[in-house]
């Protein structure tokens, strides 16, 4: 197959790129091509250009809470943290889809803006946040959010309403398309700043007490089981500290699975496997993961 690399000299692609370079959990194994466009009008060139070559196409964001397996991923993987302006216009922010969910959180505060503060310690960007319907501290994502830009794989802009996404705890229909987020529009209401940022440093203390924000990680890698705290289940059932290689169930957060040293995505299927069996042997209860796993073996 030939593939004309030409047709993107403006486009900063990689080739055969170590994915472990960008993950959270410091694992992964490389990706054919790796891009990081610079405008929608690049994402728009690389979606084409992936189309025209036969090749698979996987966008990430901020790759927070993410397992790229060790045999890589085939075809073109988009990273979208370039795109990250943020615009306002009285209590509409438009954000675009690689703008980190951190730094989205802090310049919405410094603009008297309230509704965003239950996400200020999450580490992904706008576009996974809406994709994953992200949540915190009895907030989510679908609760301020008005509409999302998105390209479909045919290189056409749409948009939907918040409504029309179908969003629920931890899902959108945005996983089972293929549309790719640019653009999220959130509507806010006007509050005091102090008051904005001091709860937002709360729920920063909460959040650093007591998750292991000191090791890398994948974030919370199962979906709270209806009835159930996972942390809870994972502590009961004695496995905080159960590793397989340098992977390892946090000693501070049951929910979490840590990267030691040198761990690798097998290593975190591994313990992933392993807790997800002991759970349902001890207590039938169906643990599935929020964390997005993919890759070749």
């Amino acid at each position: 197959m030939m593939i004309e690399i030409s047709q993107l000299d403006k486009v900063k692609l990689l080739k055969d790129e170590p994915l472990r370079k960008y993950t959270y959990t410091k694992t992964g194994g490389n990706a054919d091509f790796l891009a990081f466009p610079k405008s929608i009008a690049e994402v728009s060139l690389l979606v084409t250009w992936a189309k025209k070559n036969n090749l698979p196409l996987t966008v990430l964001g901020n790759a927070s809470n993410l397992i790229v397996k060790d045999g890589g991923v085939a075809g073109l993987v988009i990273m979208m943290t370039d795109l990250k302006q943020i615009s306002f216009t009285k209590n509409l922010v438009n954000v675009q889809a690689g703008a980190s969910l951190i730094e989205t959180t802090i310049q919405v505060a410094k603009h008297g803006l309230t509704g965003l503060e239950f996400a200020a310690g999450i580490p992904g960007s706008i576009g996974g946040a809406v994709f994953m319907n992200a949540g915190a501290y009895g907030g989510e994502i679908k609760d301020v959010l008005k509409e999302v830009t998105v390209l479909t794989p045919e290189a056409k802009i749409k948009t939907y309403t918040a409504q029309q996404l179908n969003m629920s705890y931890r899902h959108s229909r945005l996983q089972v398309e293929q549309d790719i987020v640019l653009e999220a529009q959130f509507v806010l209401s006007f509050g005091d700043q102090k008051a904005i940022f001091a709860k937002m440093d709360e729920l920063n203390y909460l959040r650093a007490s007591k998750q292991p924000l000191e090791y890398p990680s994948c974030g919370s890698v199962f979906k709270r089981p209806v009835g159930h705290f996972t942390g809870k289940l994972v502590h009961d059932a004695n496995l905080q500290g159960y590793r397989c290689g340098d992977a390892q169930v946090s000693l501070k957060h049951a929910g979490f699975i840590v990267n030691l040293n040198q761990a690798t995505a097998k290593d975190y299927l591994q313990v992933i496997e392993h807790v997800k069996q002991v759970v349902w042997d001890k207590f039938e209860v169906k643990l599935e993961t929020e964390v997005r796993i993919i890759g070749r073996d």
